[in-house]
């Protein structure tokens, strides 16, 4: 891990906080099992990112060859083991390759998750999208026995990558909706940096989609999580006549992009670790000076698209959020075409709480909303 002055953990602290929500299931250390978490955090010793990437891969290892071995004979339980080694792979990267042992680790985790995608029904499908003389990496999921189902097109995070929402997303399909997964611009595979213009991507997938016999391509639903939220957003605006709706969850708005905020954001002890080197990753930049520079230009308001139509939006986040300000979601539902919002009063960055977990707003808030977009 990298102090850049804002280190917010100690070691004792951040192992201590990971095997906690190892415990209860939390955001990042989703599904990991307590006993494997610890038997991780044993192999390191200080805040080293090349041991946090060497310590998880090598157990995320250990699955990865059960998998192999169990392939032969049962696809079912080598996808499992797949899907597991993917999630070790994927804590022992993030939030970002800032090290060796974490830039072999997010190899991997694309190779685990790759193999557990031929291995489920139905597939989870690799994509390669051309654009501007490159390609766009994504993850494809159709429903089955729909002949051309709409599309929700999943834009990741700035630390859960194109992986975590491909699986998220695939609860879409029991409900006859295909799902792509894409990371946002500056993160993972993504070809763009995070700057204004880069939802052009979102608008090269589109294209894709309207080439696609097997997909509708007219019915398409742009959905964001935190920070691919703006990007959903930026989508909305460029492409109102081209898309059914956008979910924007926790997404920055304007005063996010602000050196005051910033200044206290990069000490939020909500993100388990290594916020700032995240987002300096993100932002392509090498110091925190940088950073304050870039973002005043990503301001939705300052842009003037903030006022610009939009196709319906659903808008979503935690009263409580400390990573962006509750005031820019005001800002949202103040400006441009009517919106609809929900707010877990009790709820930090995304929604959740300790009793509003991921999966429960997207099952129970995200999918009805799109549902009623595609009219299904």
């Amino acid at each position: 891990m990298i102090d850049h002055g804002y280190q917010t953990r100690t070691w004792d602290e951040l192992k201590a906080e990971t095997l906690a929500r190892a415990g209860r299931g939390a955001y990042p250390v989703f599904a990991i099992k307590p006993d494997d978490a610890r038997a991780a955090l044993a192999m390191i010793h200080d805040l080293d990112p090349d041991a946090w990437g060497g310590s998880w891969m090598a157990v995320g290892d250990r699955f990865m060859e059960q998998a192999q071995q169990a392939e032969a004979s049962d696809a079912s339980i080598a996808a499992q083991h797949y899907l597991y080694a993917w999630r070790l792979y994927t804590l022992g990267r993030w939030p970002v390759m800032s090290a060796p042992n974490k830039r072999a680790s997010y190899d991997k985790a694309q190779v685990a998750f790759a193999a557990h995608g031929r291995l489920v029904t139905p597939i989870i499908e690799p994509l390669s999208i051309p654009f501007e003389g490159t390609t766009i990496k994504a993850w494809l999921q159709k429903p089955e026995g729909v002949a051309r189902p709409p599309v929700t097109i999943n834009i990741g995070g700035s630390d859960l990558w194109k992986d975590s929402v491909a699986i998220q997303a695939r609860g879409f399909l029991e409900h006859g909706i295909a799902a792509i997964a894409v990371d946002k611009p500056g993160t993972a595979d993504a070809p763009v940096p995070a700057r204004p213009g880069s939802e052009r991507m979102i608008s090269a997938i589109i294209d894709f989609l309207q080439t696609r016999s097997d997909l509708d391509g007219t019915r398409v639903v742009v959905r964001g999580q935190s920070w691919g939220s703006y990007w959903s957003a930026r989508a909305a605006y460029a492409e109102v006549s081209r898309l059914k709706g956008a979910v924007f969850q926790s997404g920055p708005v304007h005063r996010y992009f602000q050196r005051e905020w910033q200044q206290e954001a990069f000490k939020t002890k909500e993100f388990l670790f290594d916020y700032v080197p995240s987002r300096l990753h993100m932002l392509g930049v090498s110091t925190v000076e940088e950073a304050f520079a870039v973002m005043p230009s990503l301001s939705l308001v300052d842009s003037g698209l903030i006022d610009q139509p939009t196709p319906p939006m659903l808008l979503i986040t935690g009263a409580k959020d400390t990573q962006v300000p509750f005031s820019d979601f005001i800002l949202m539902m103040e400006h441009g075409s009517p919106k609809h919002a929900w707010v877990n009063p009790q709820g930090q960055t995304m929604g959740r709480s300790l009793t509003m977990k991921d999966d429960d707003i997207f099952r129970d808030v995200v999918v009805p909303w799109v549902k009623a977009r595609f009219e299904l």
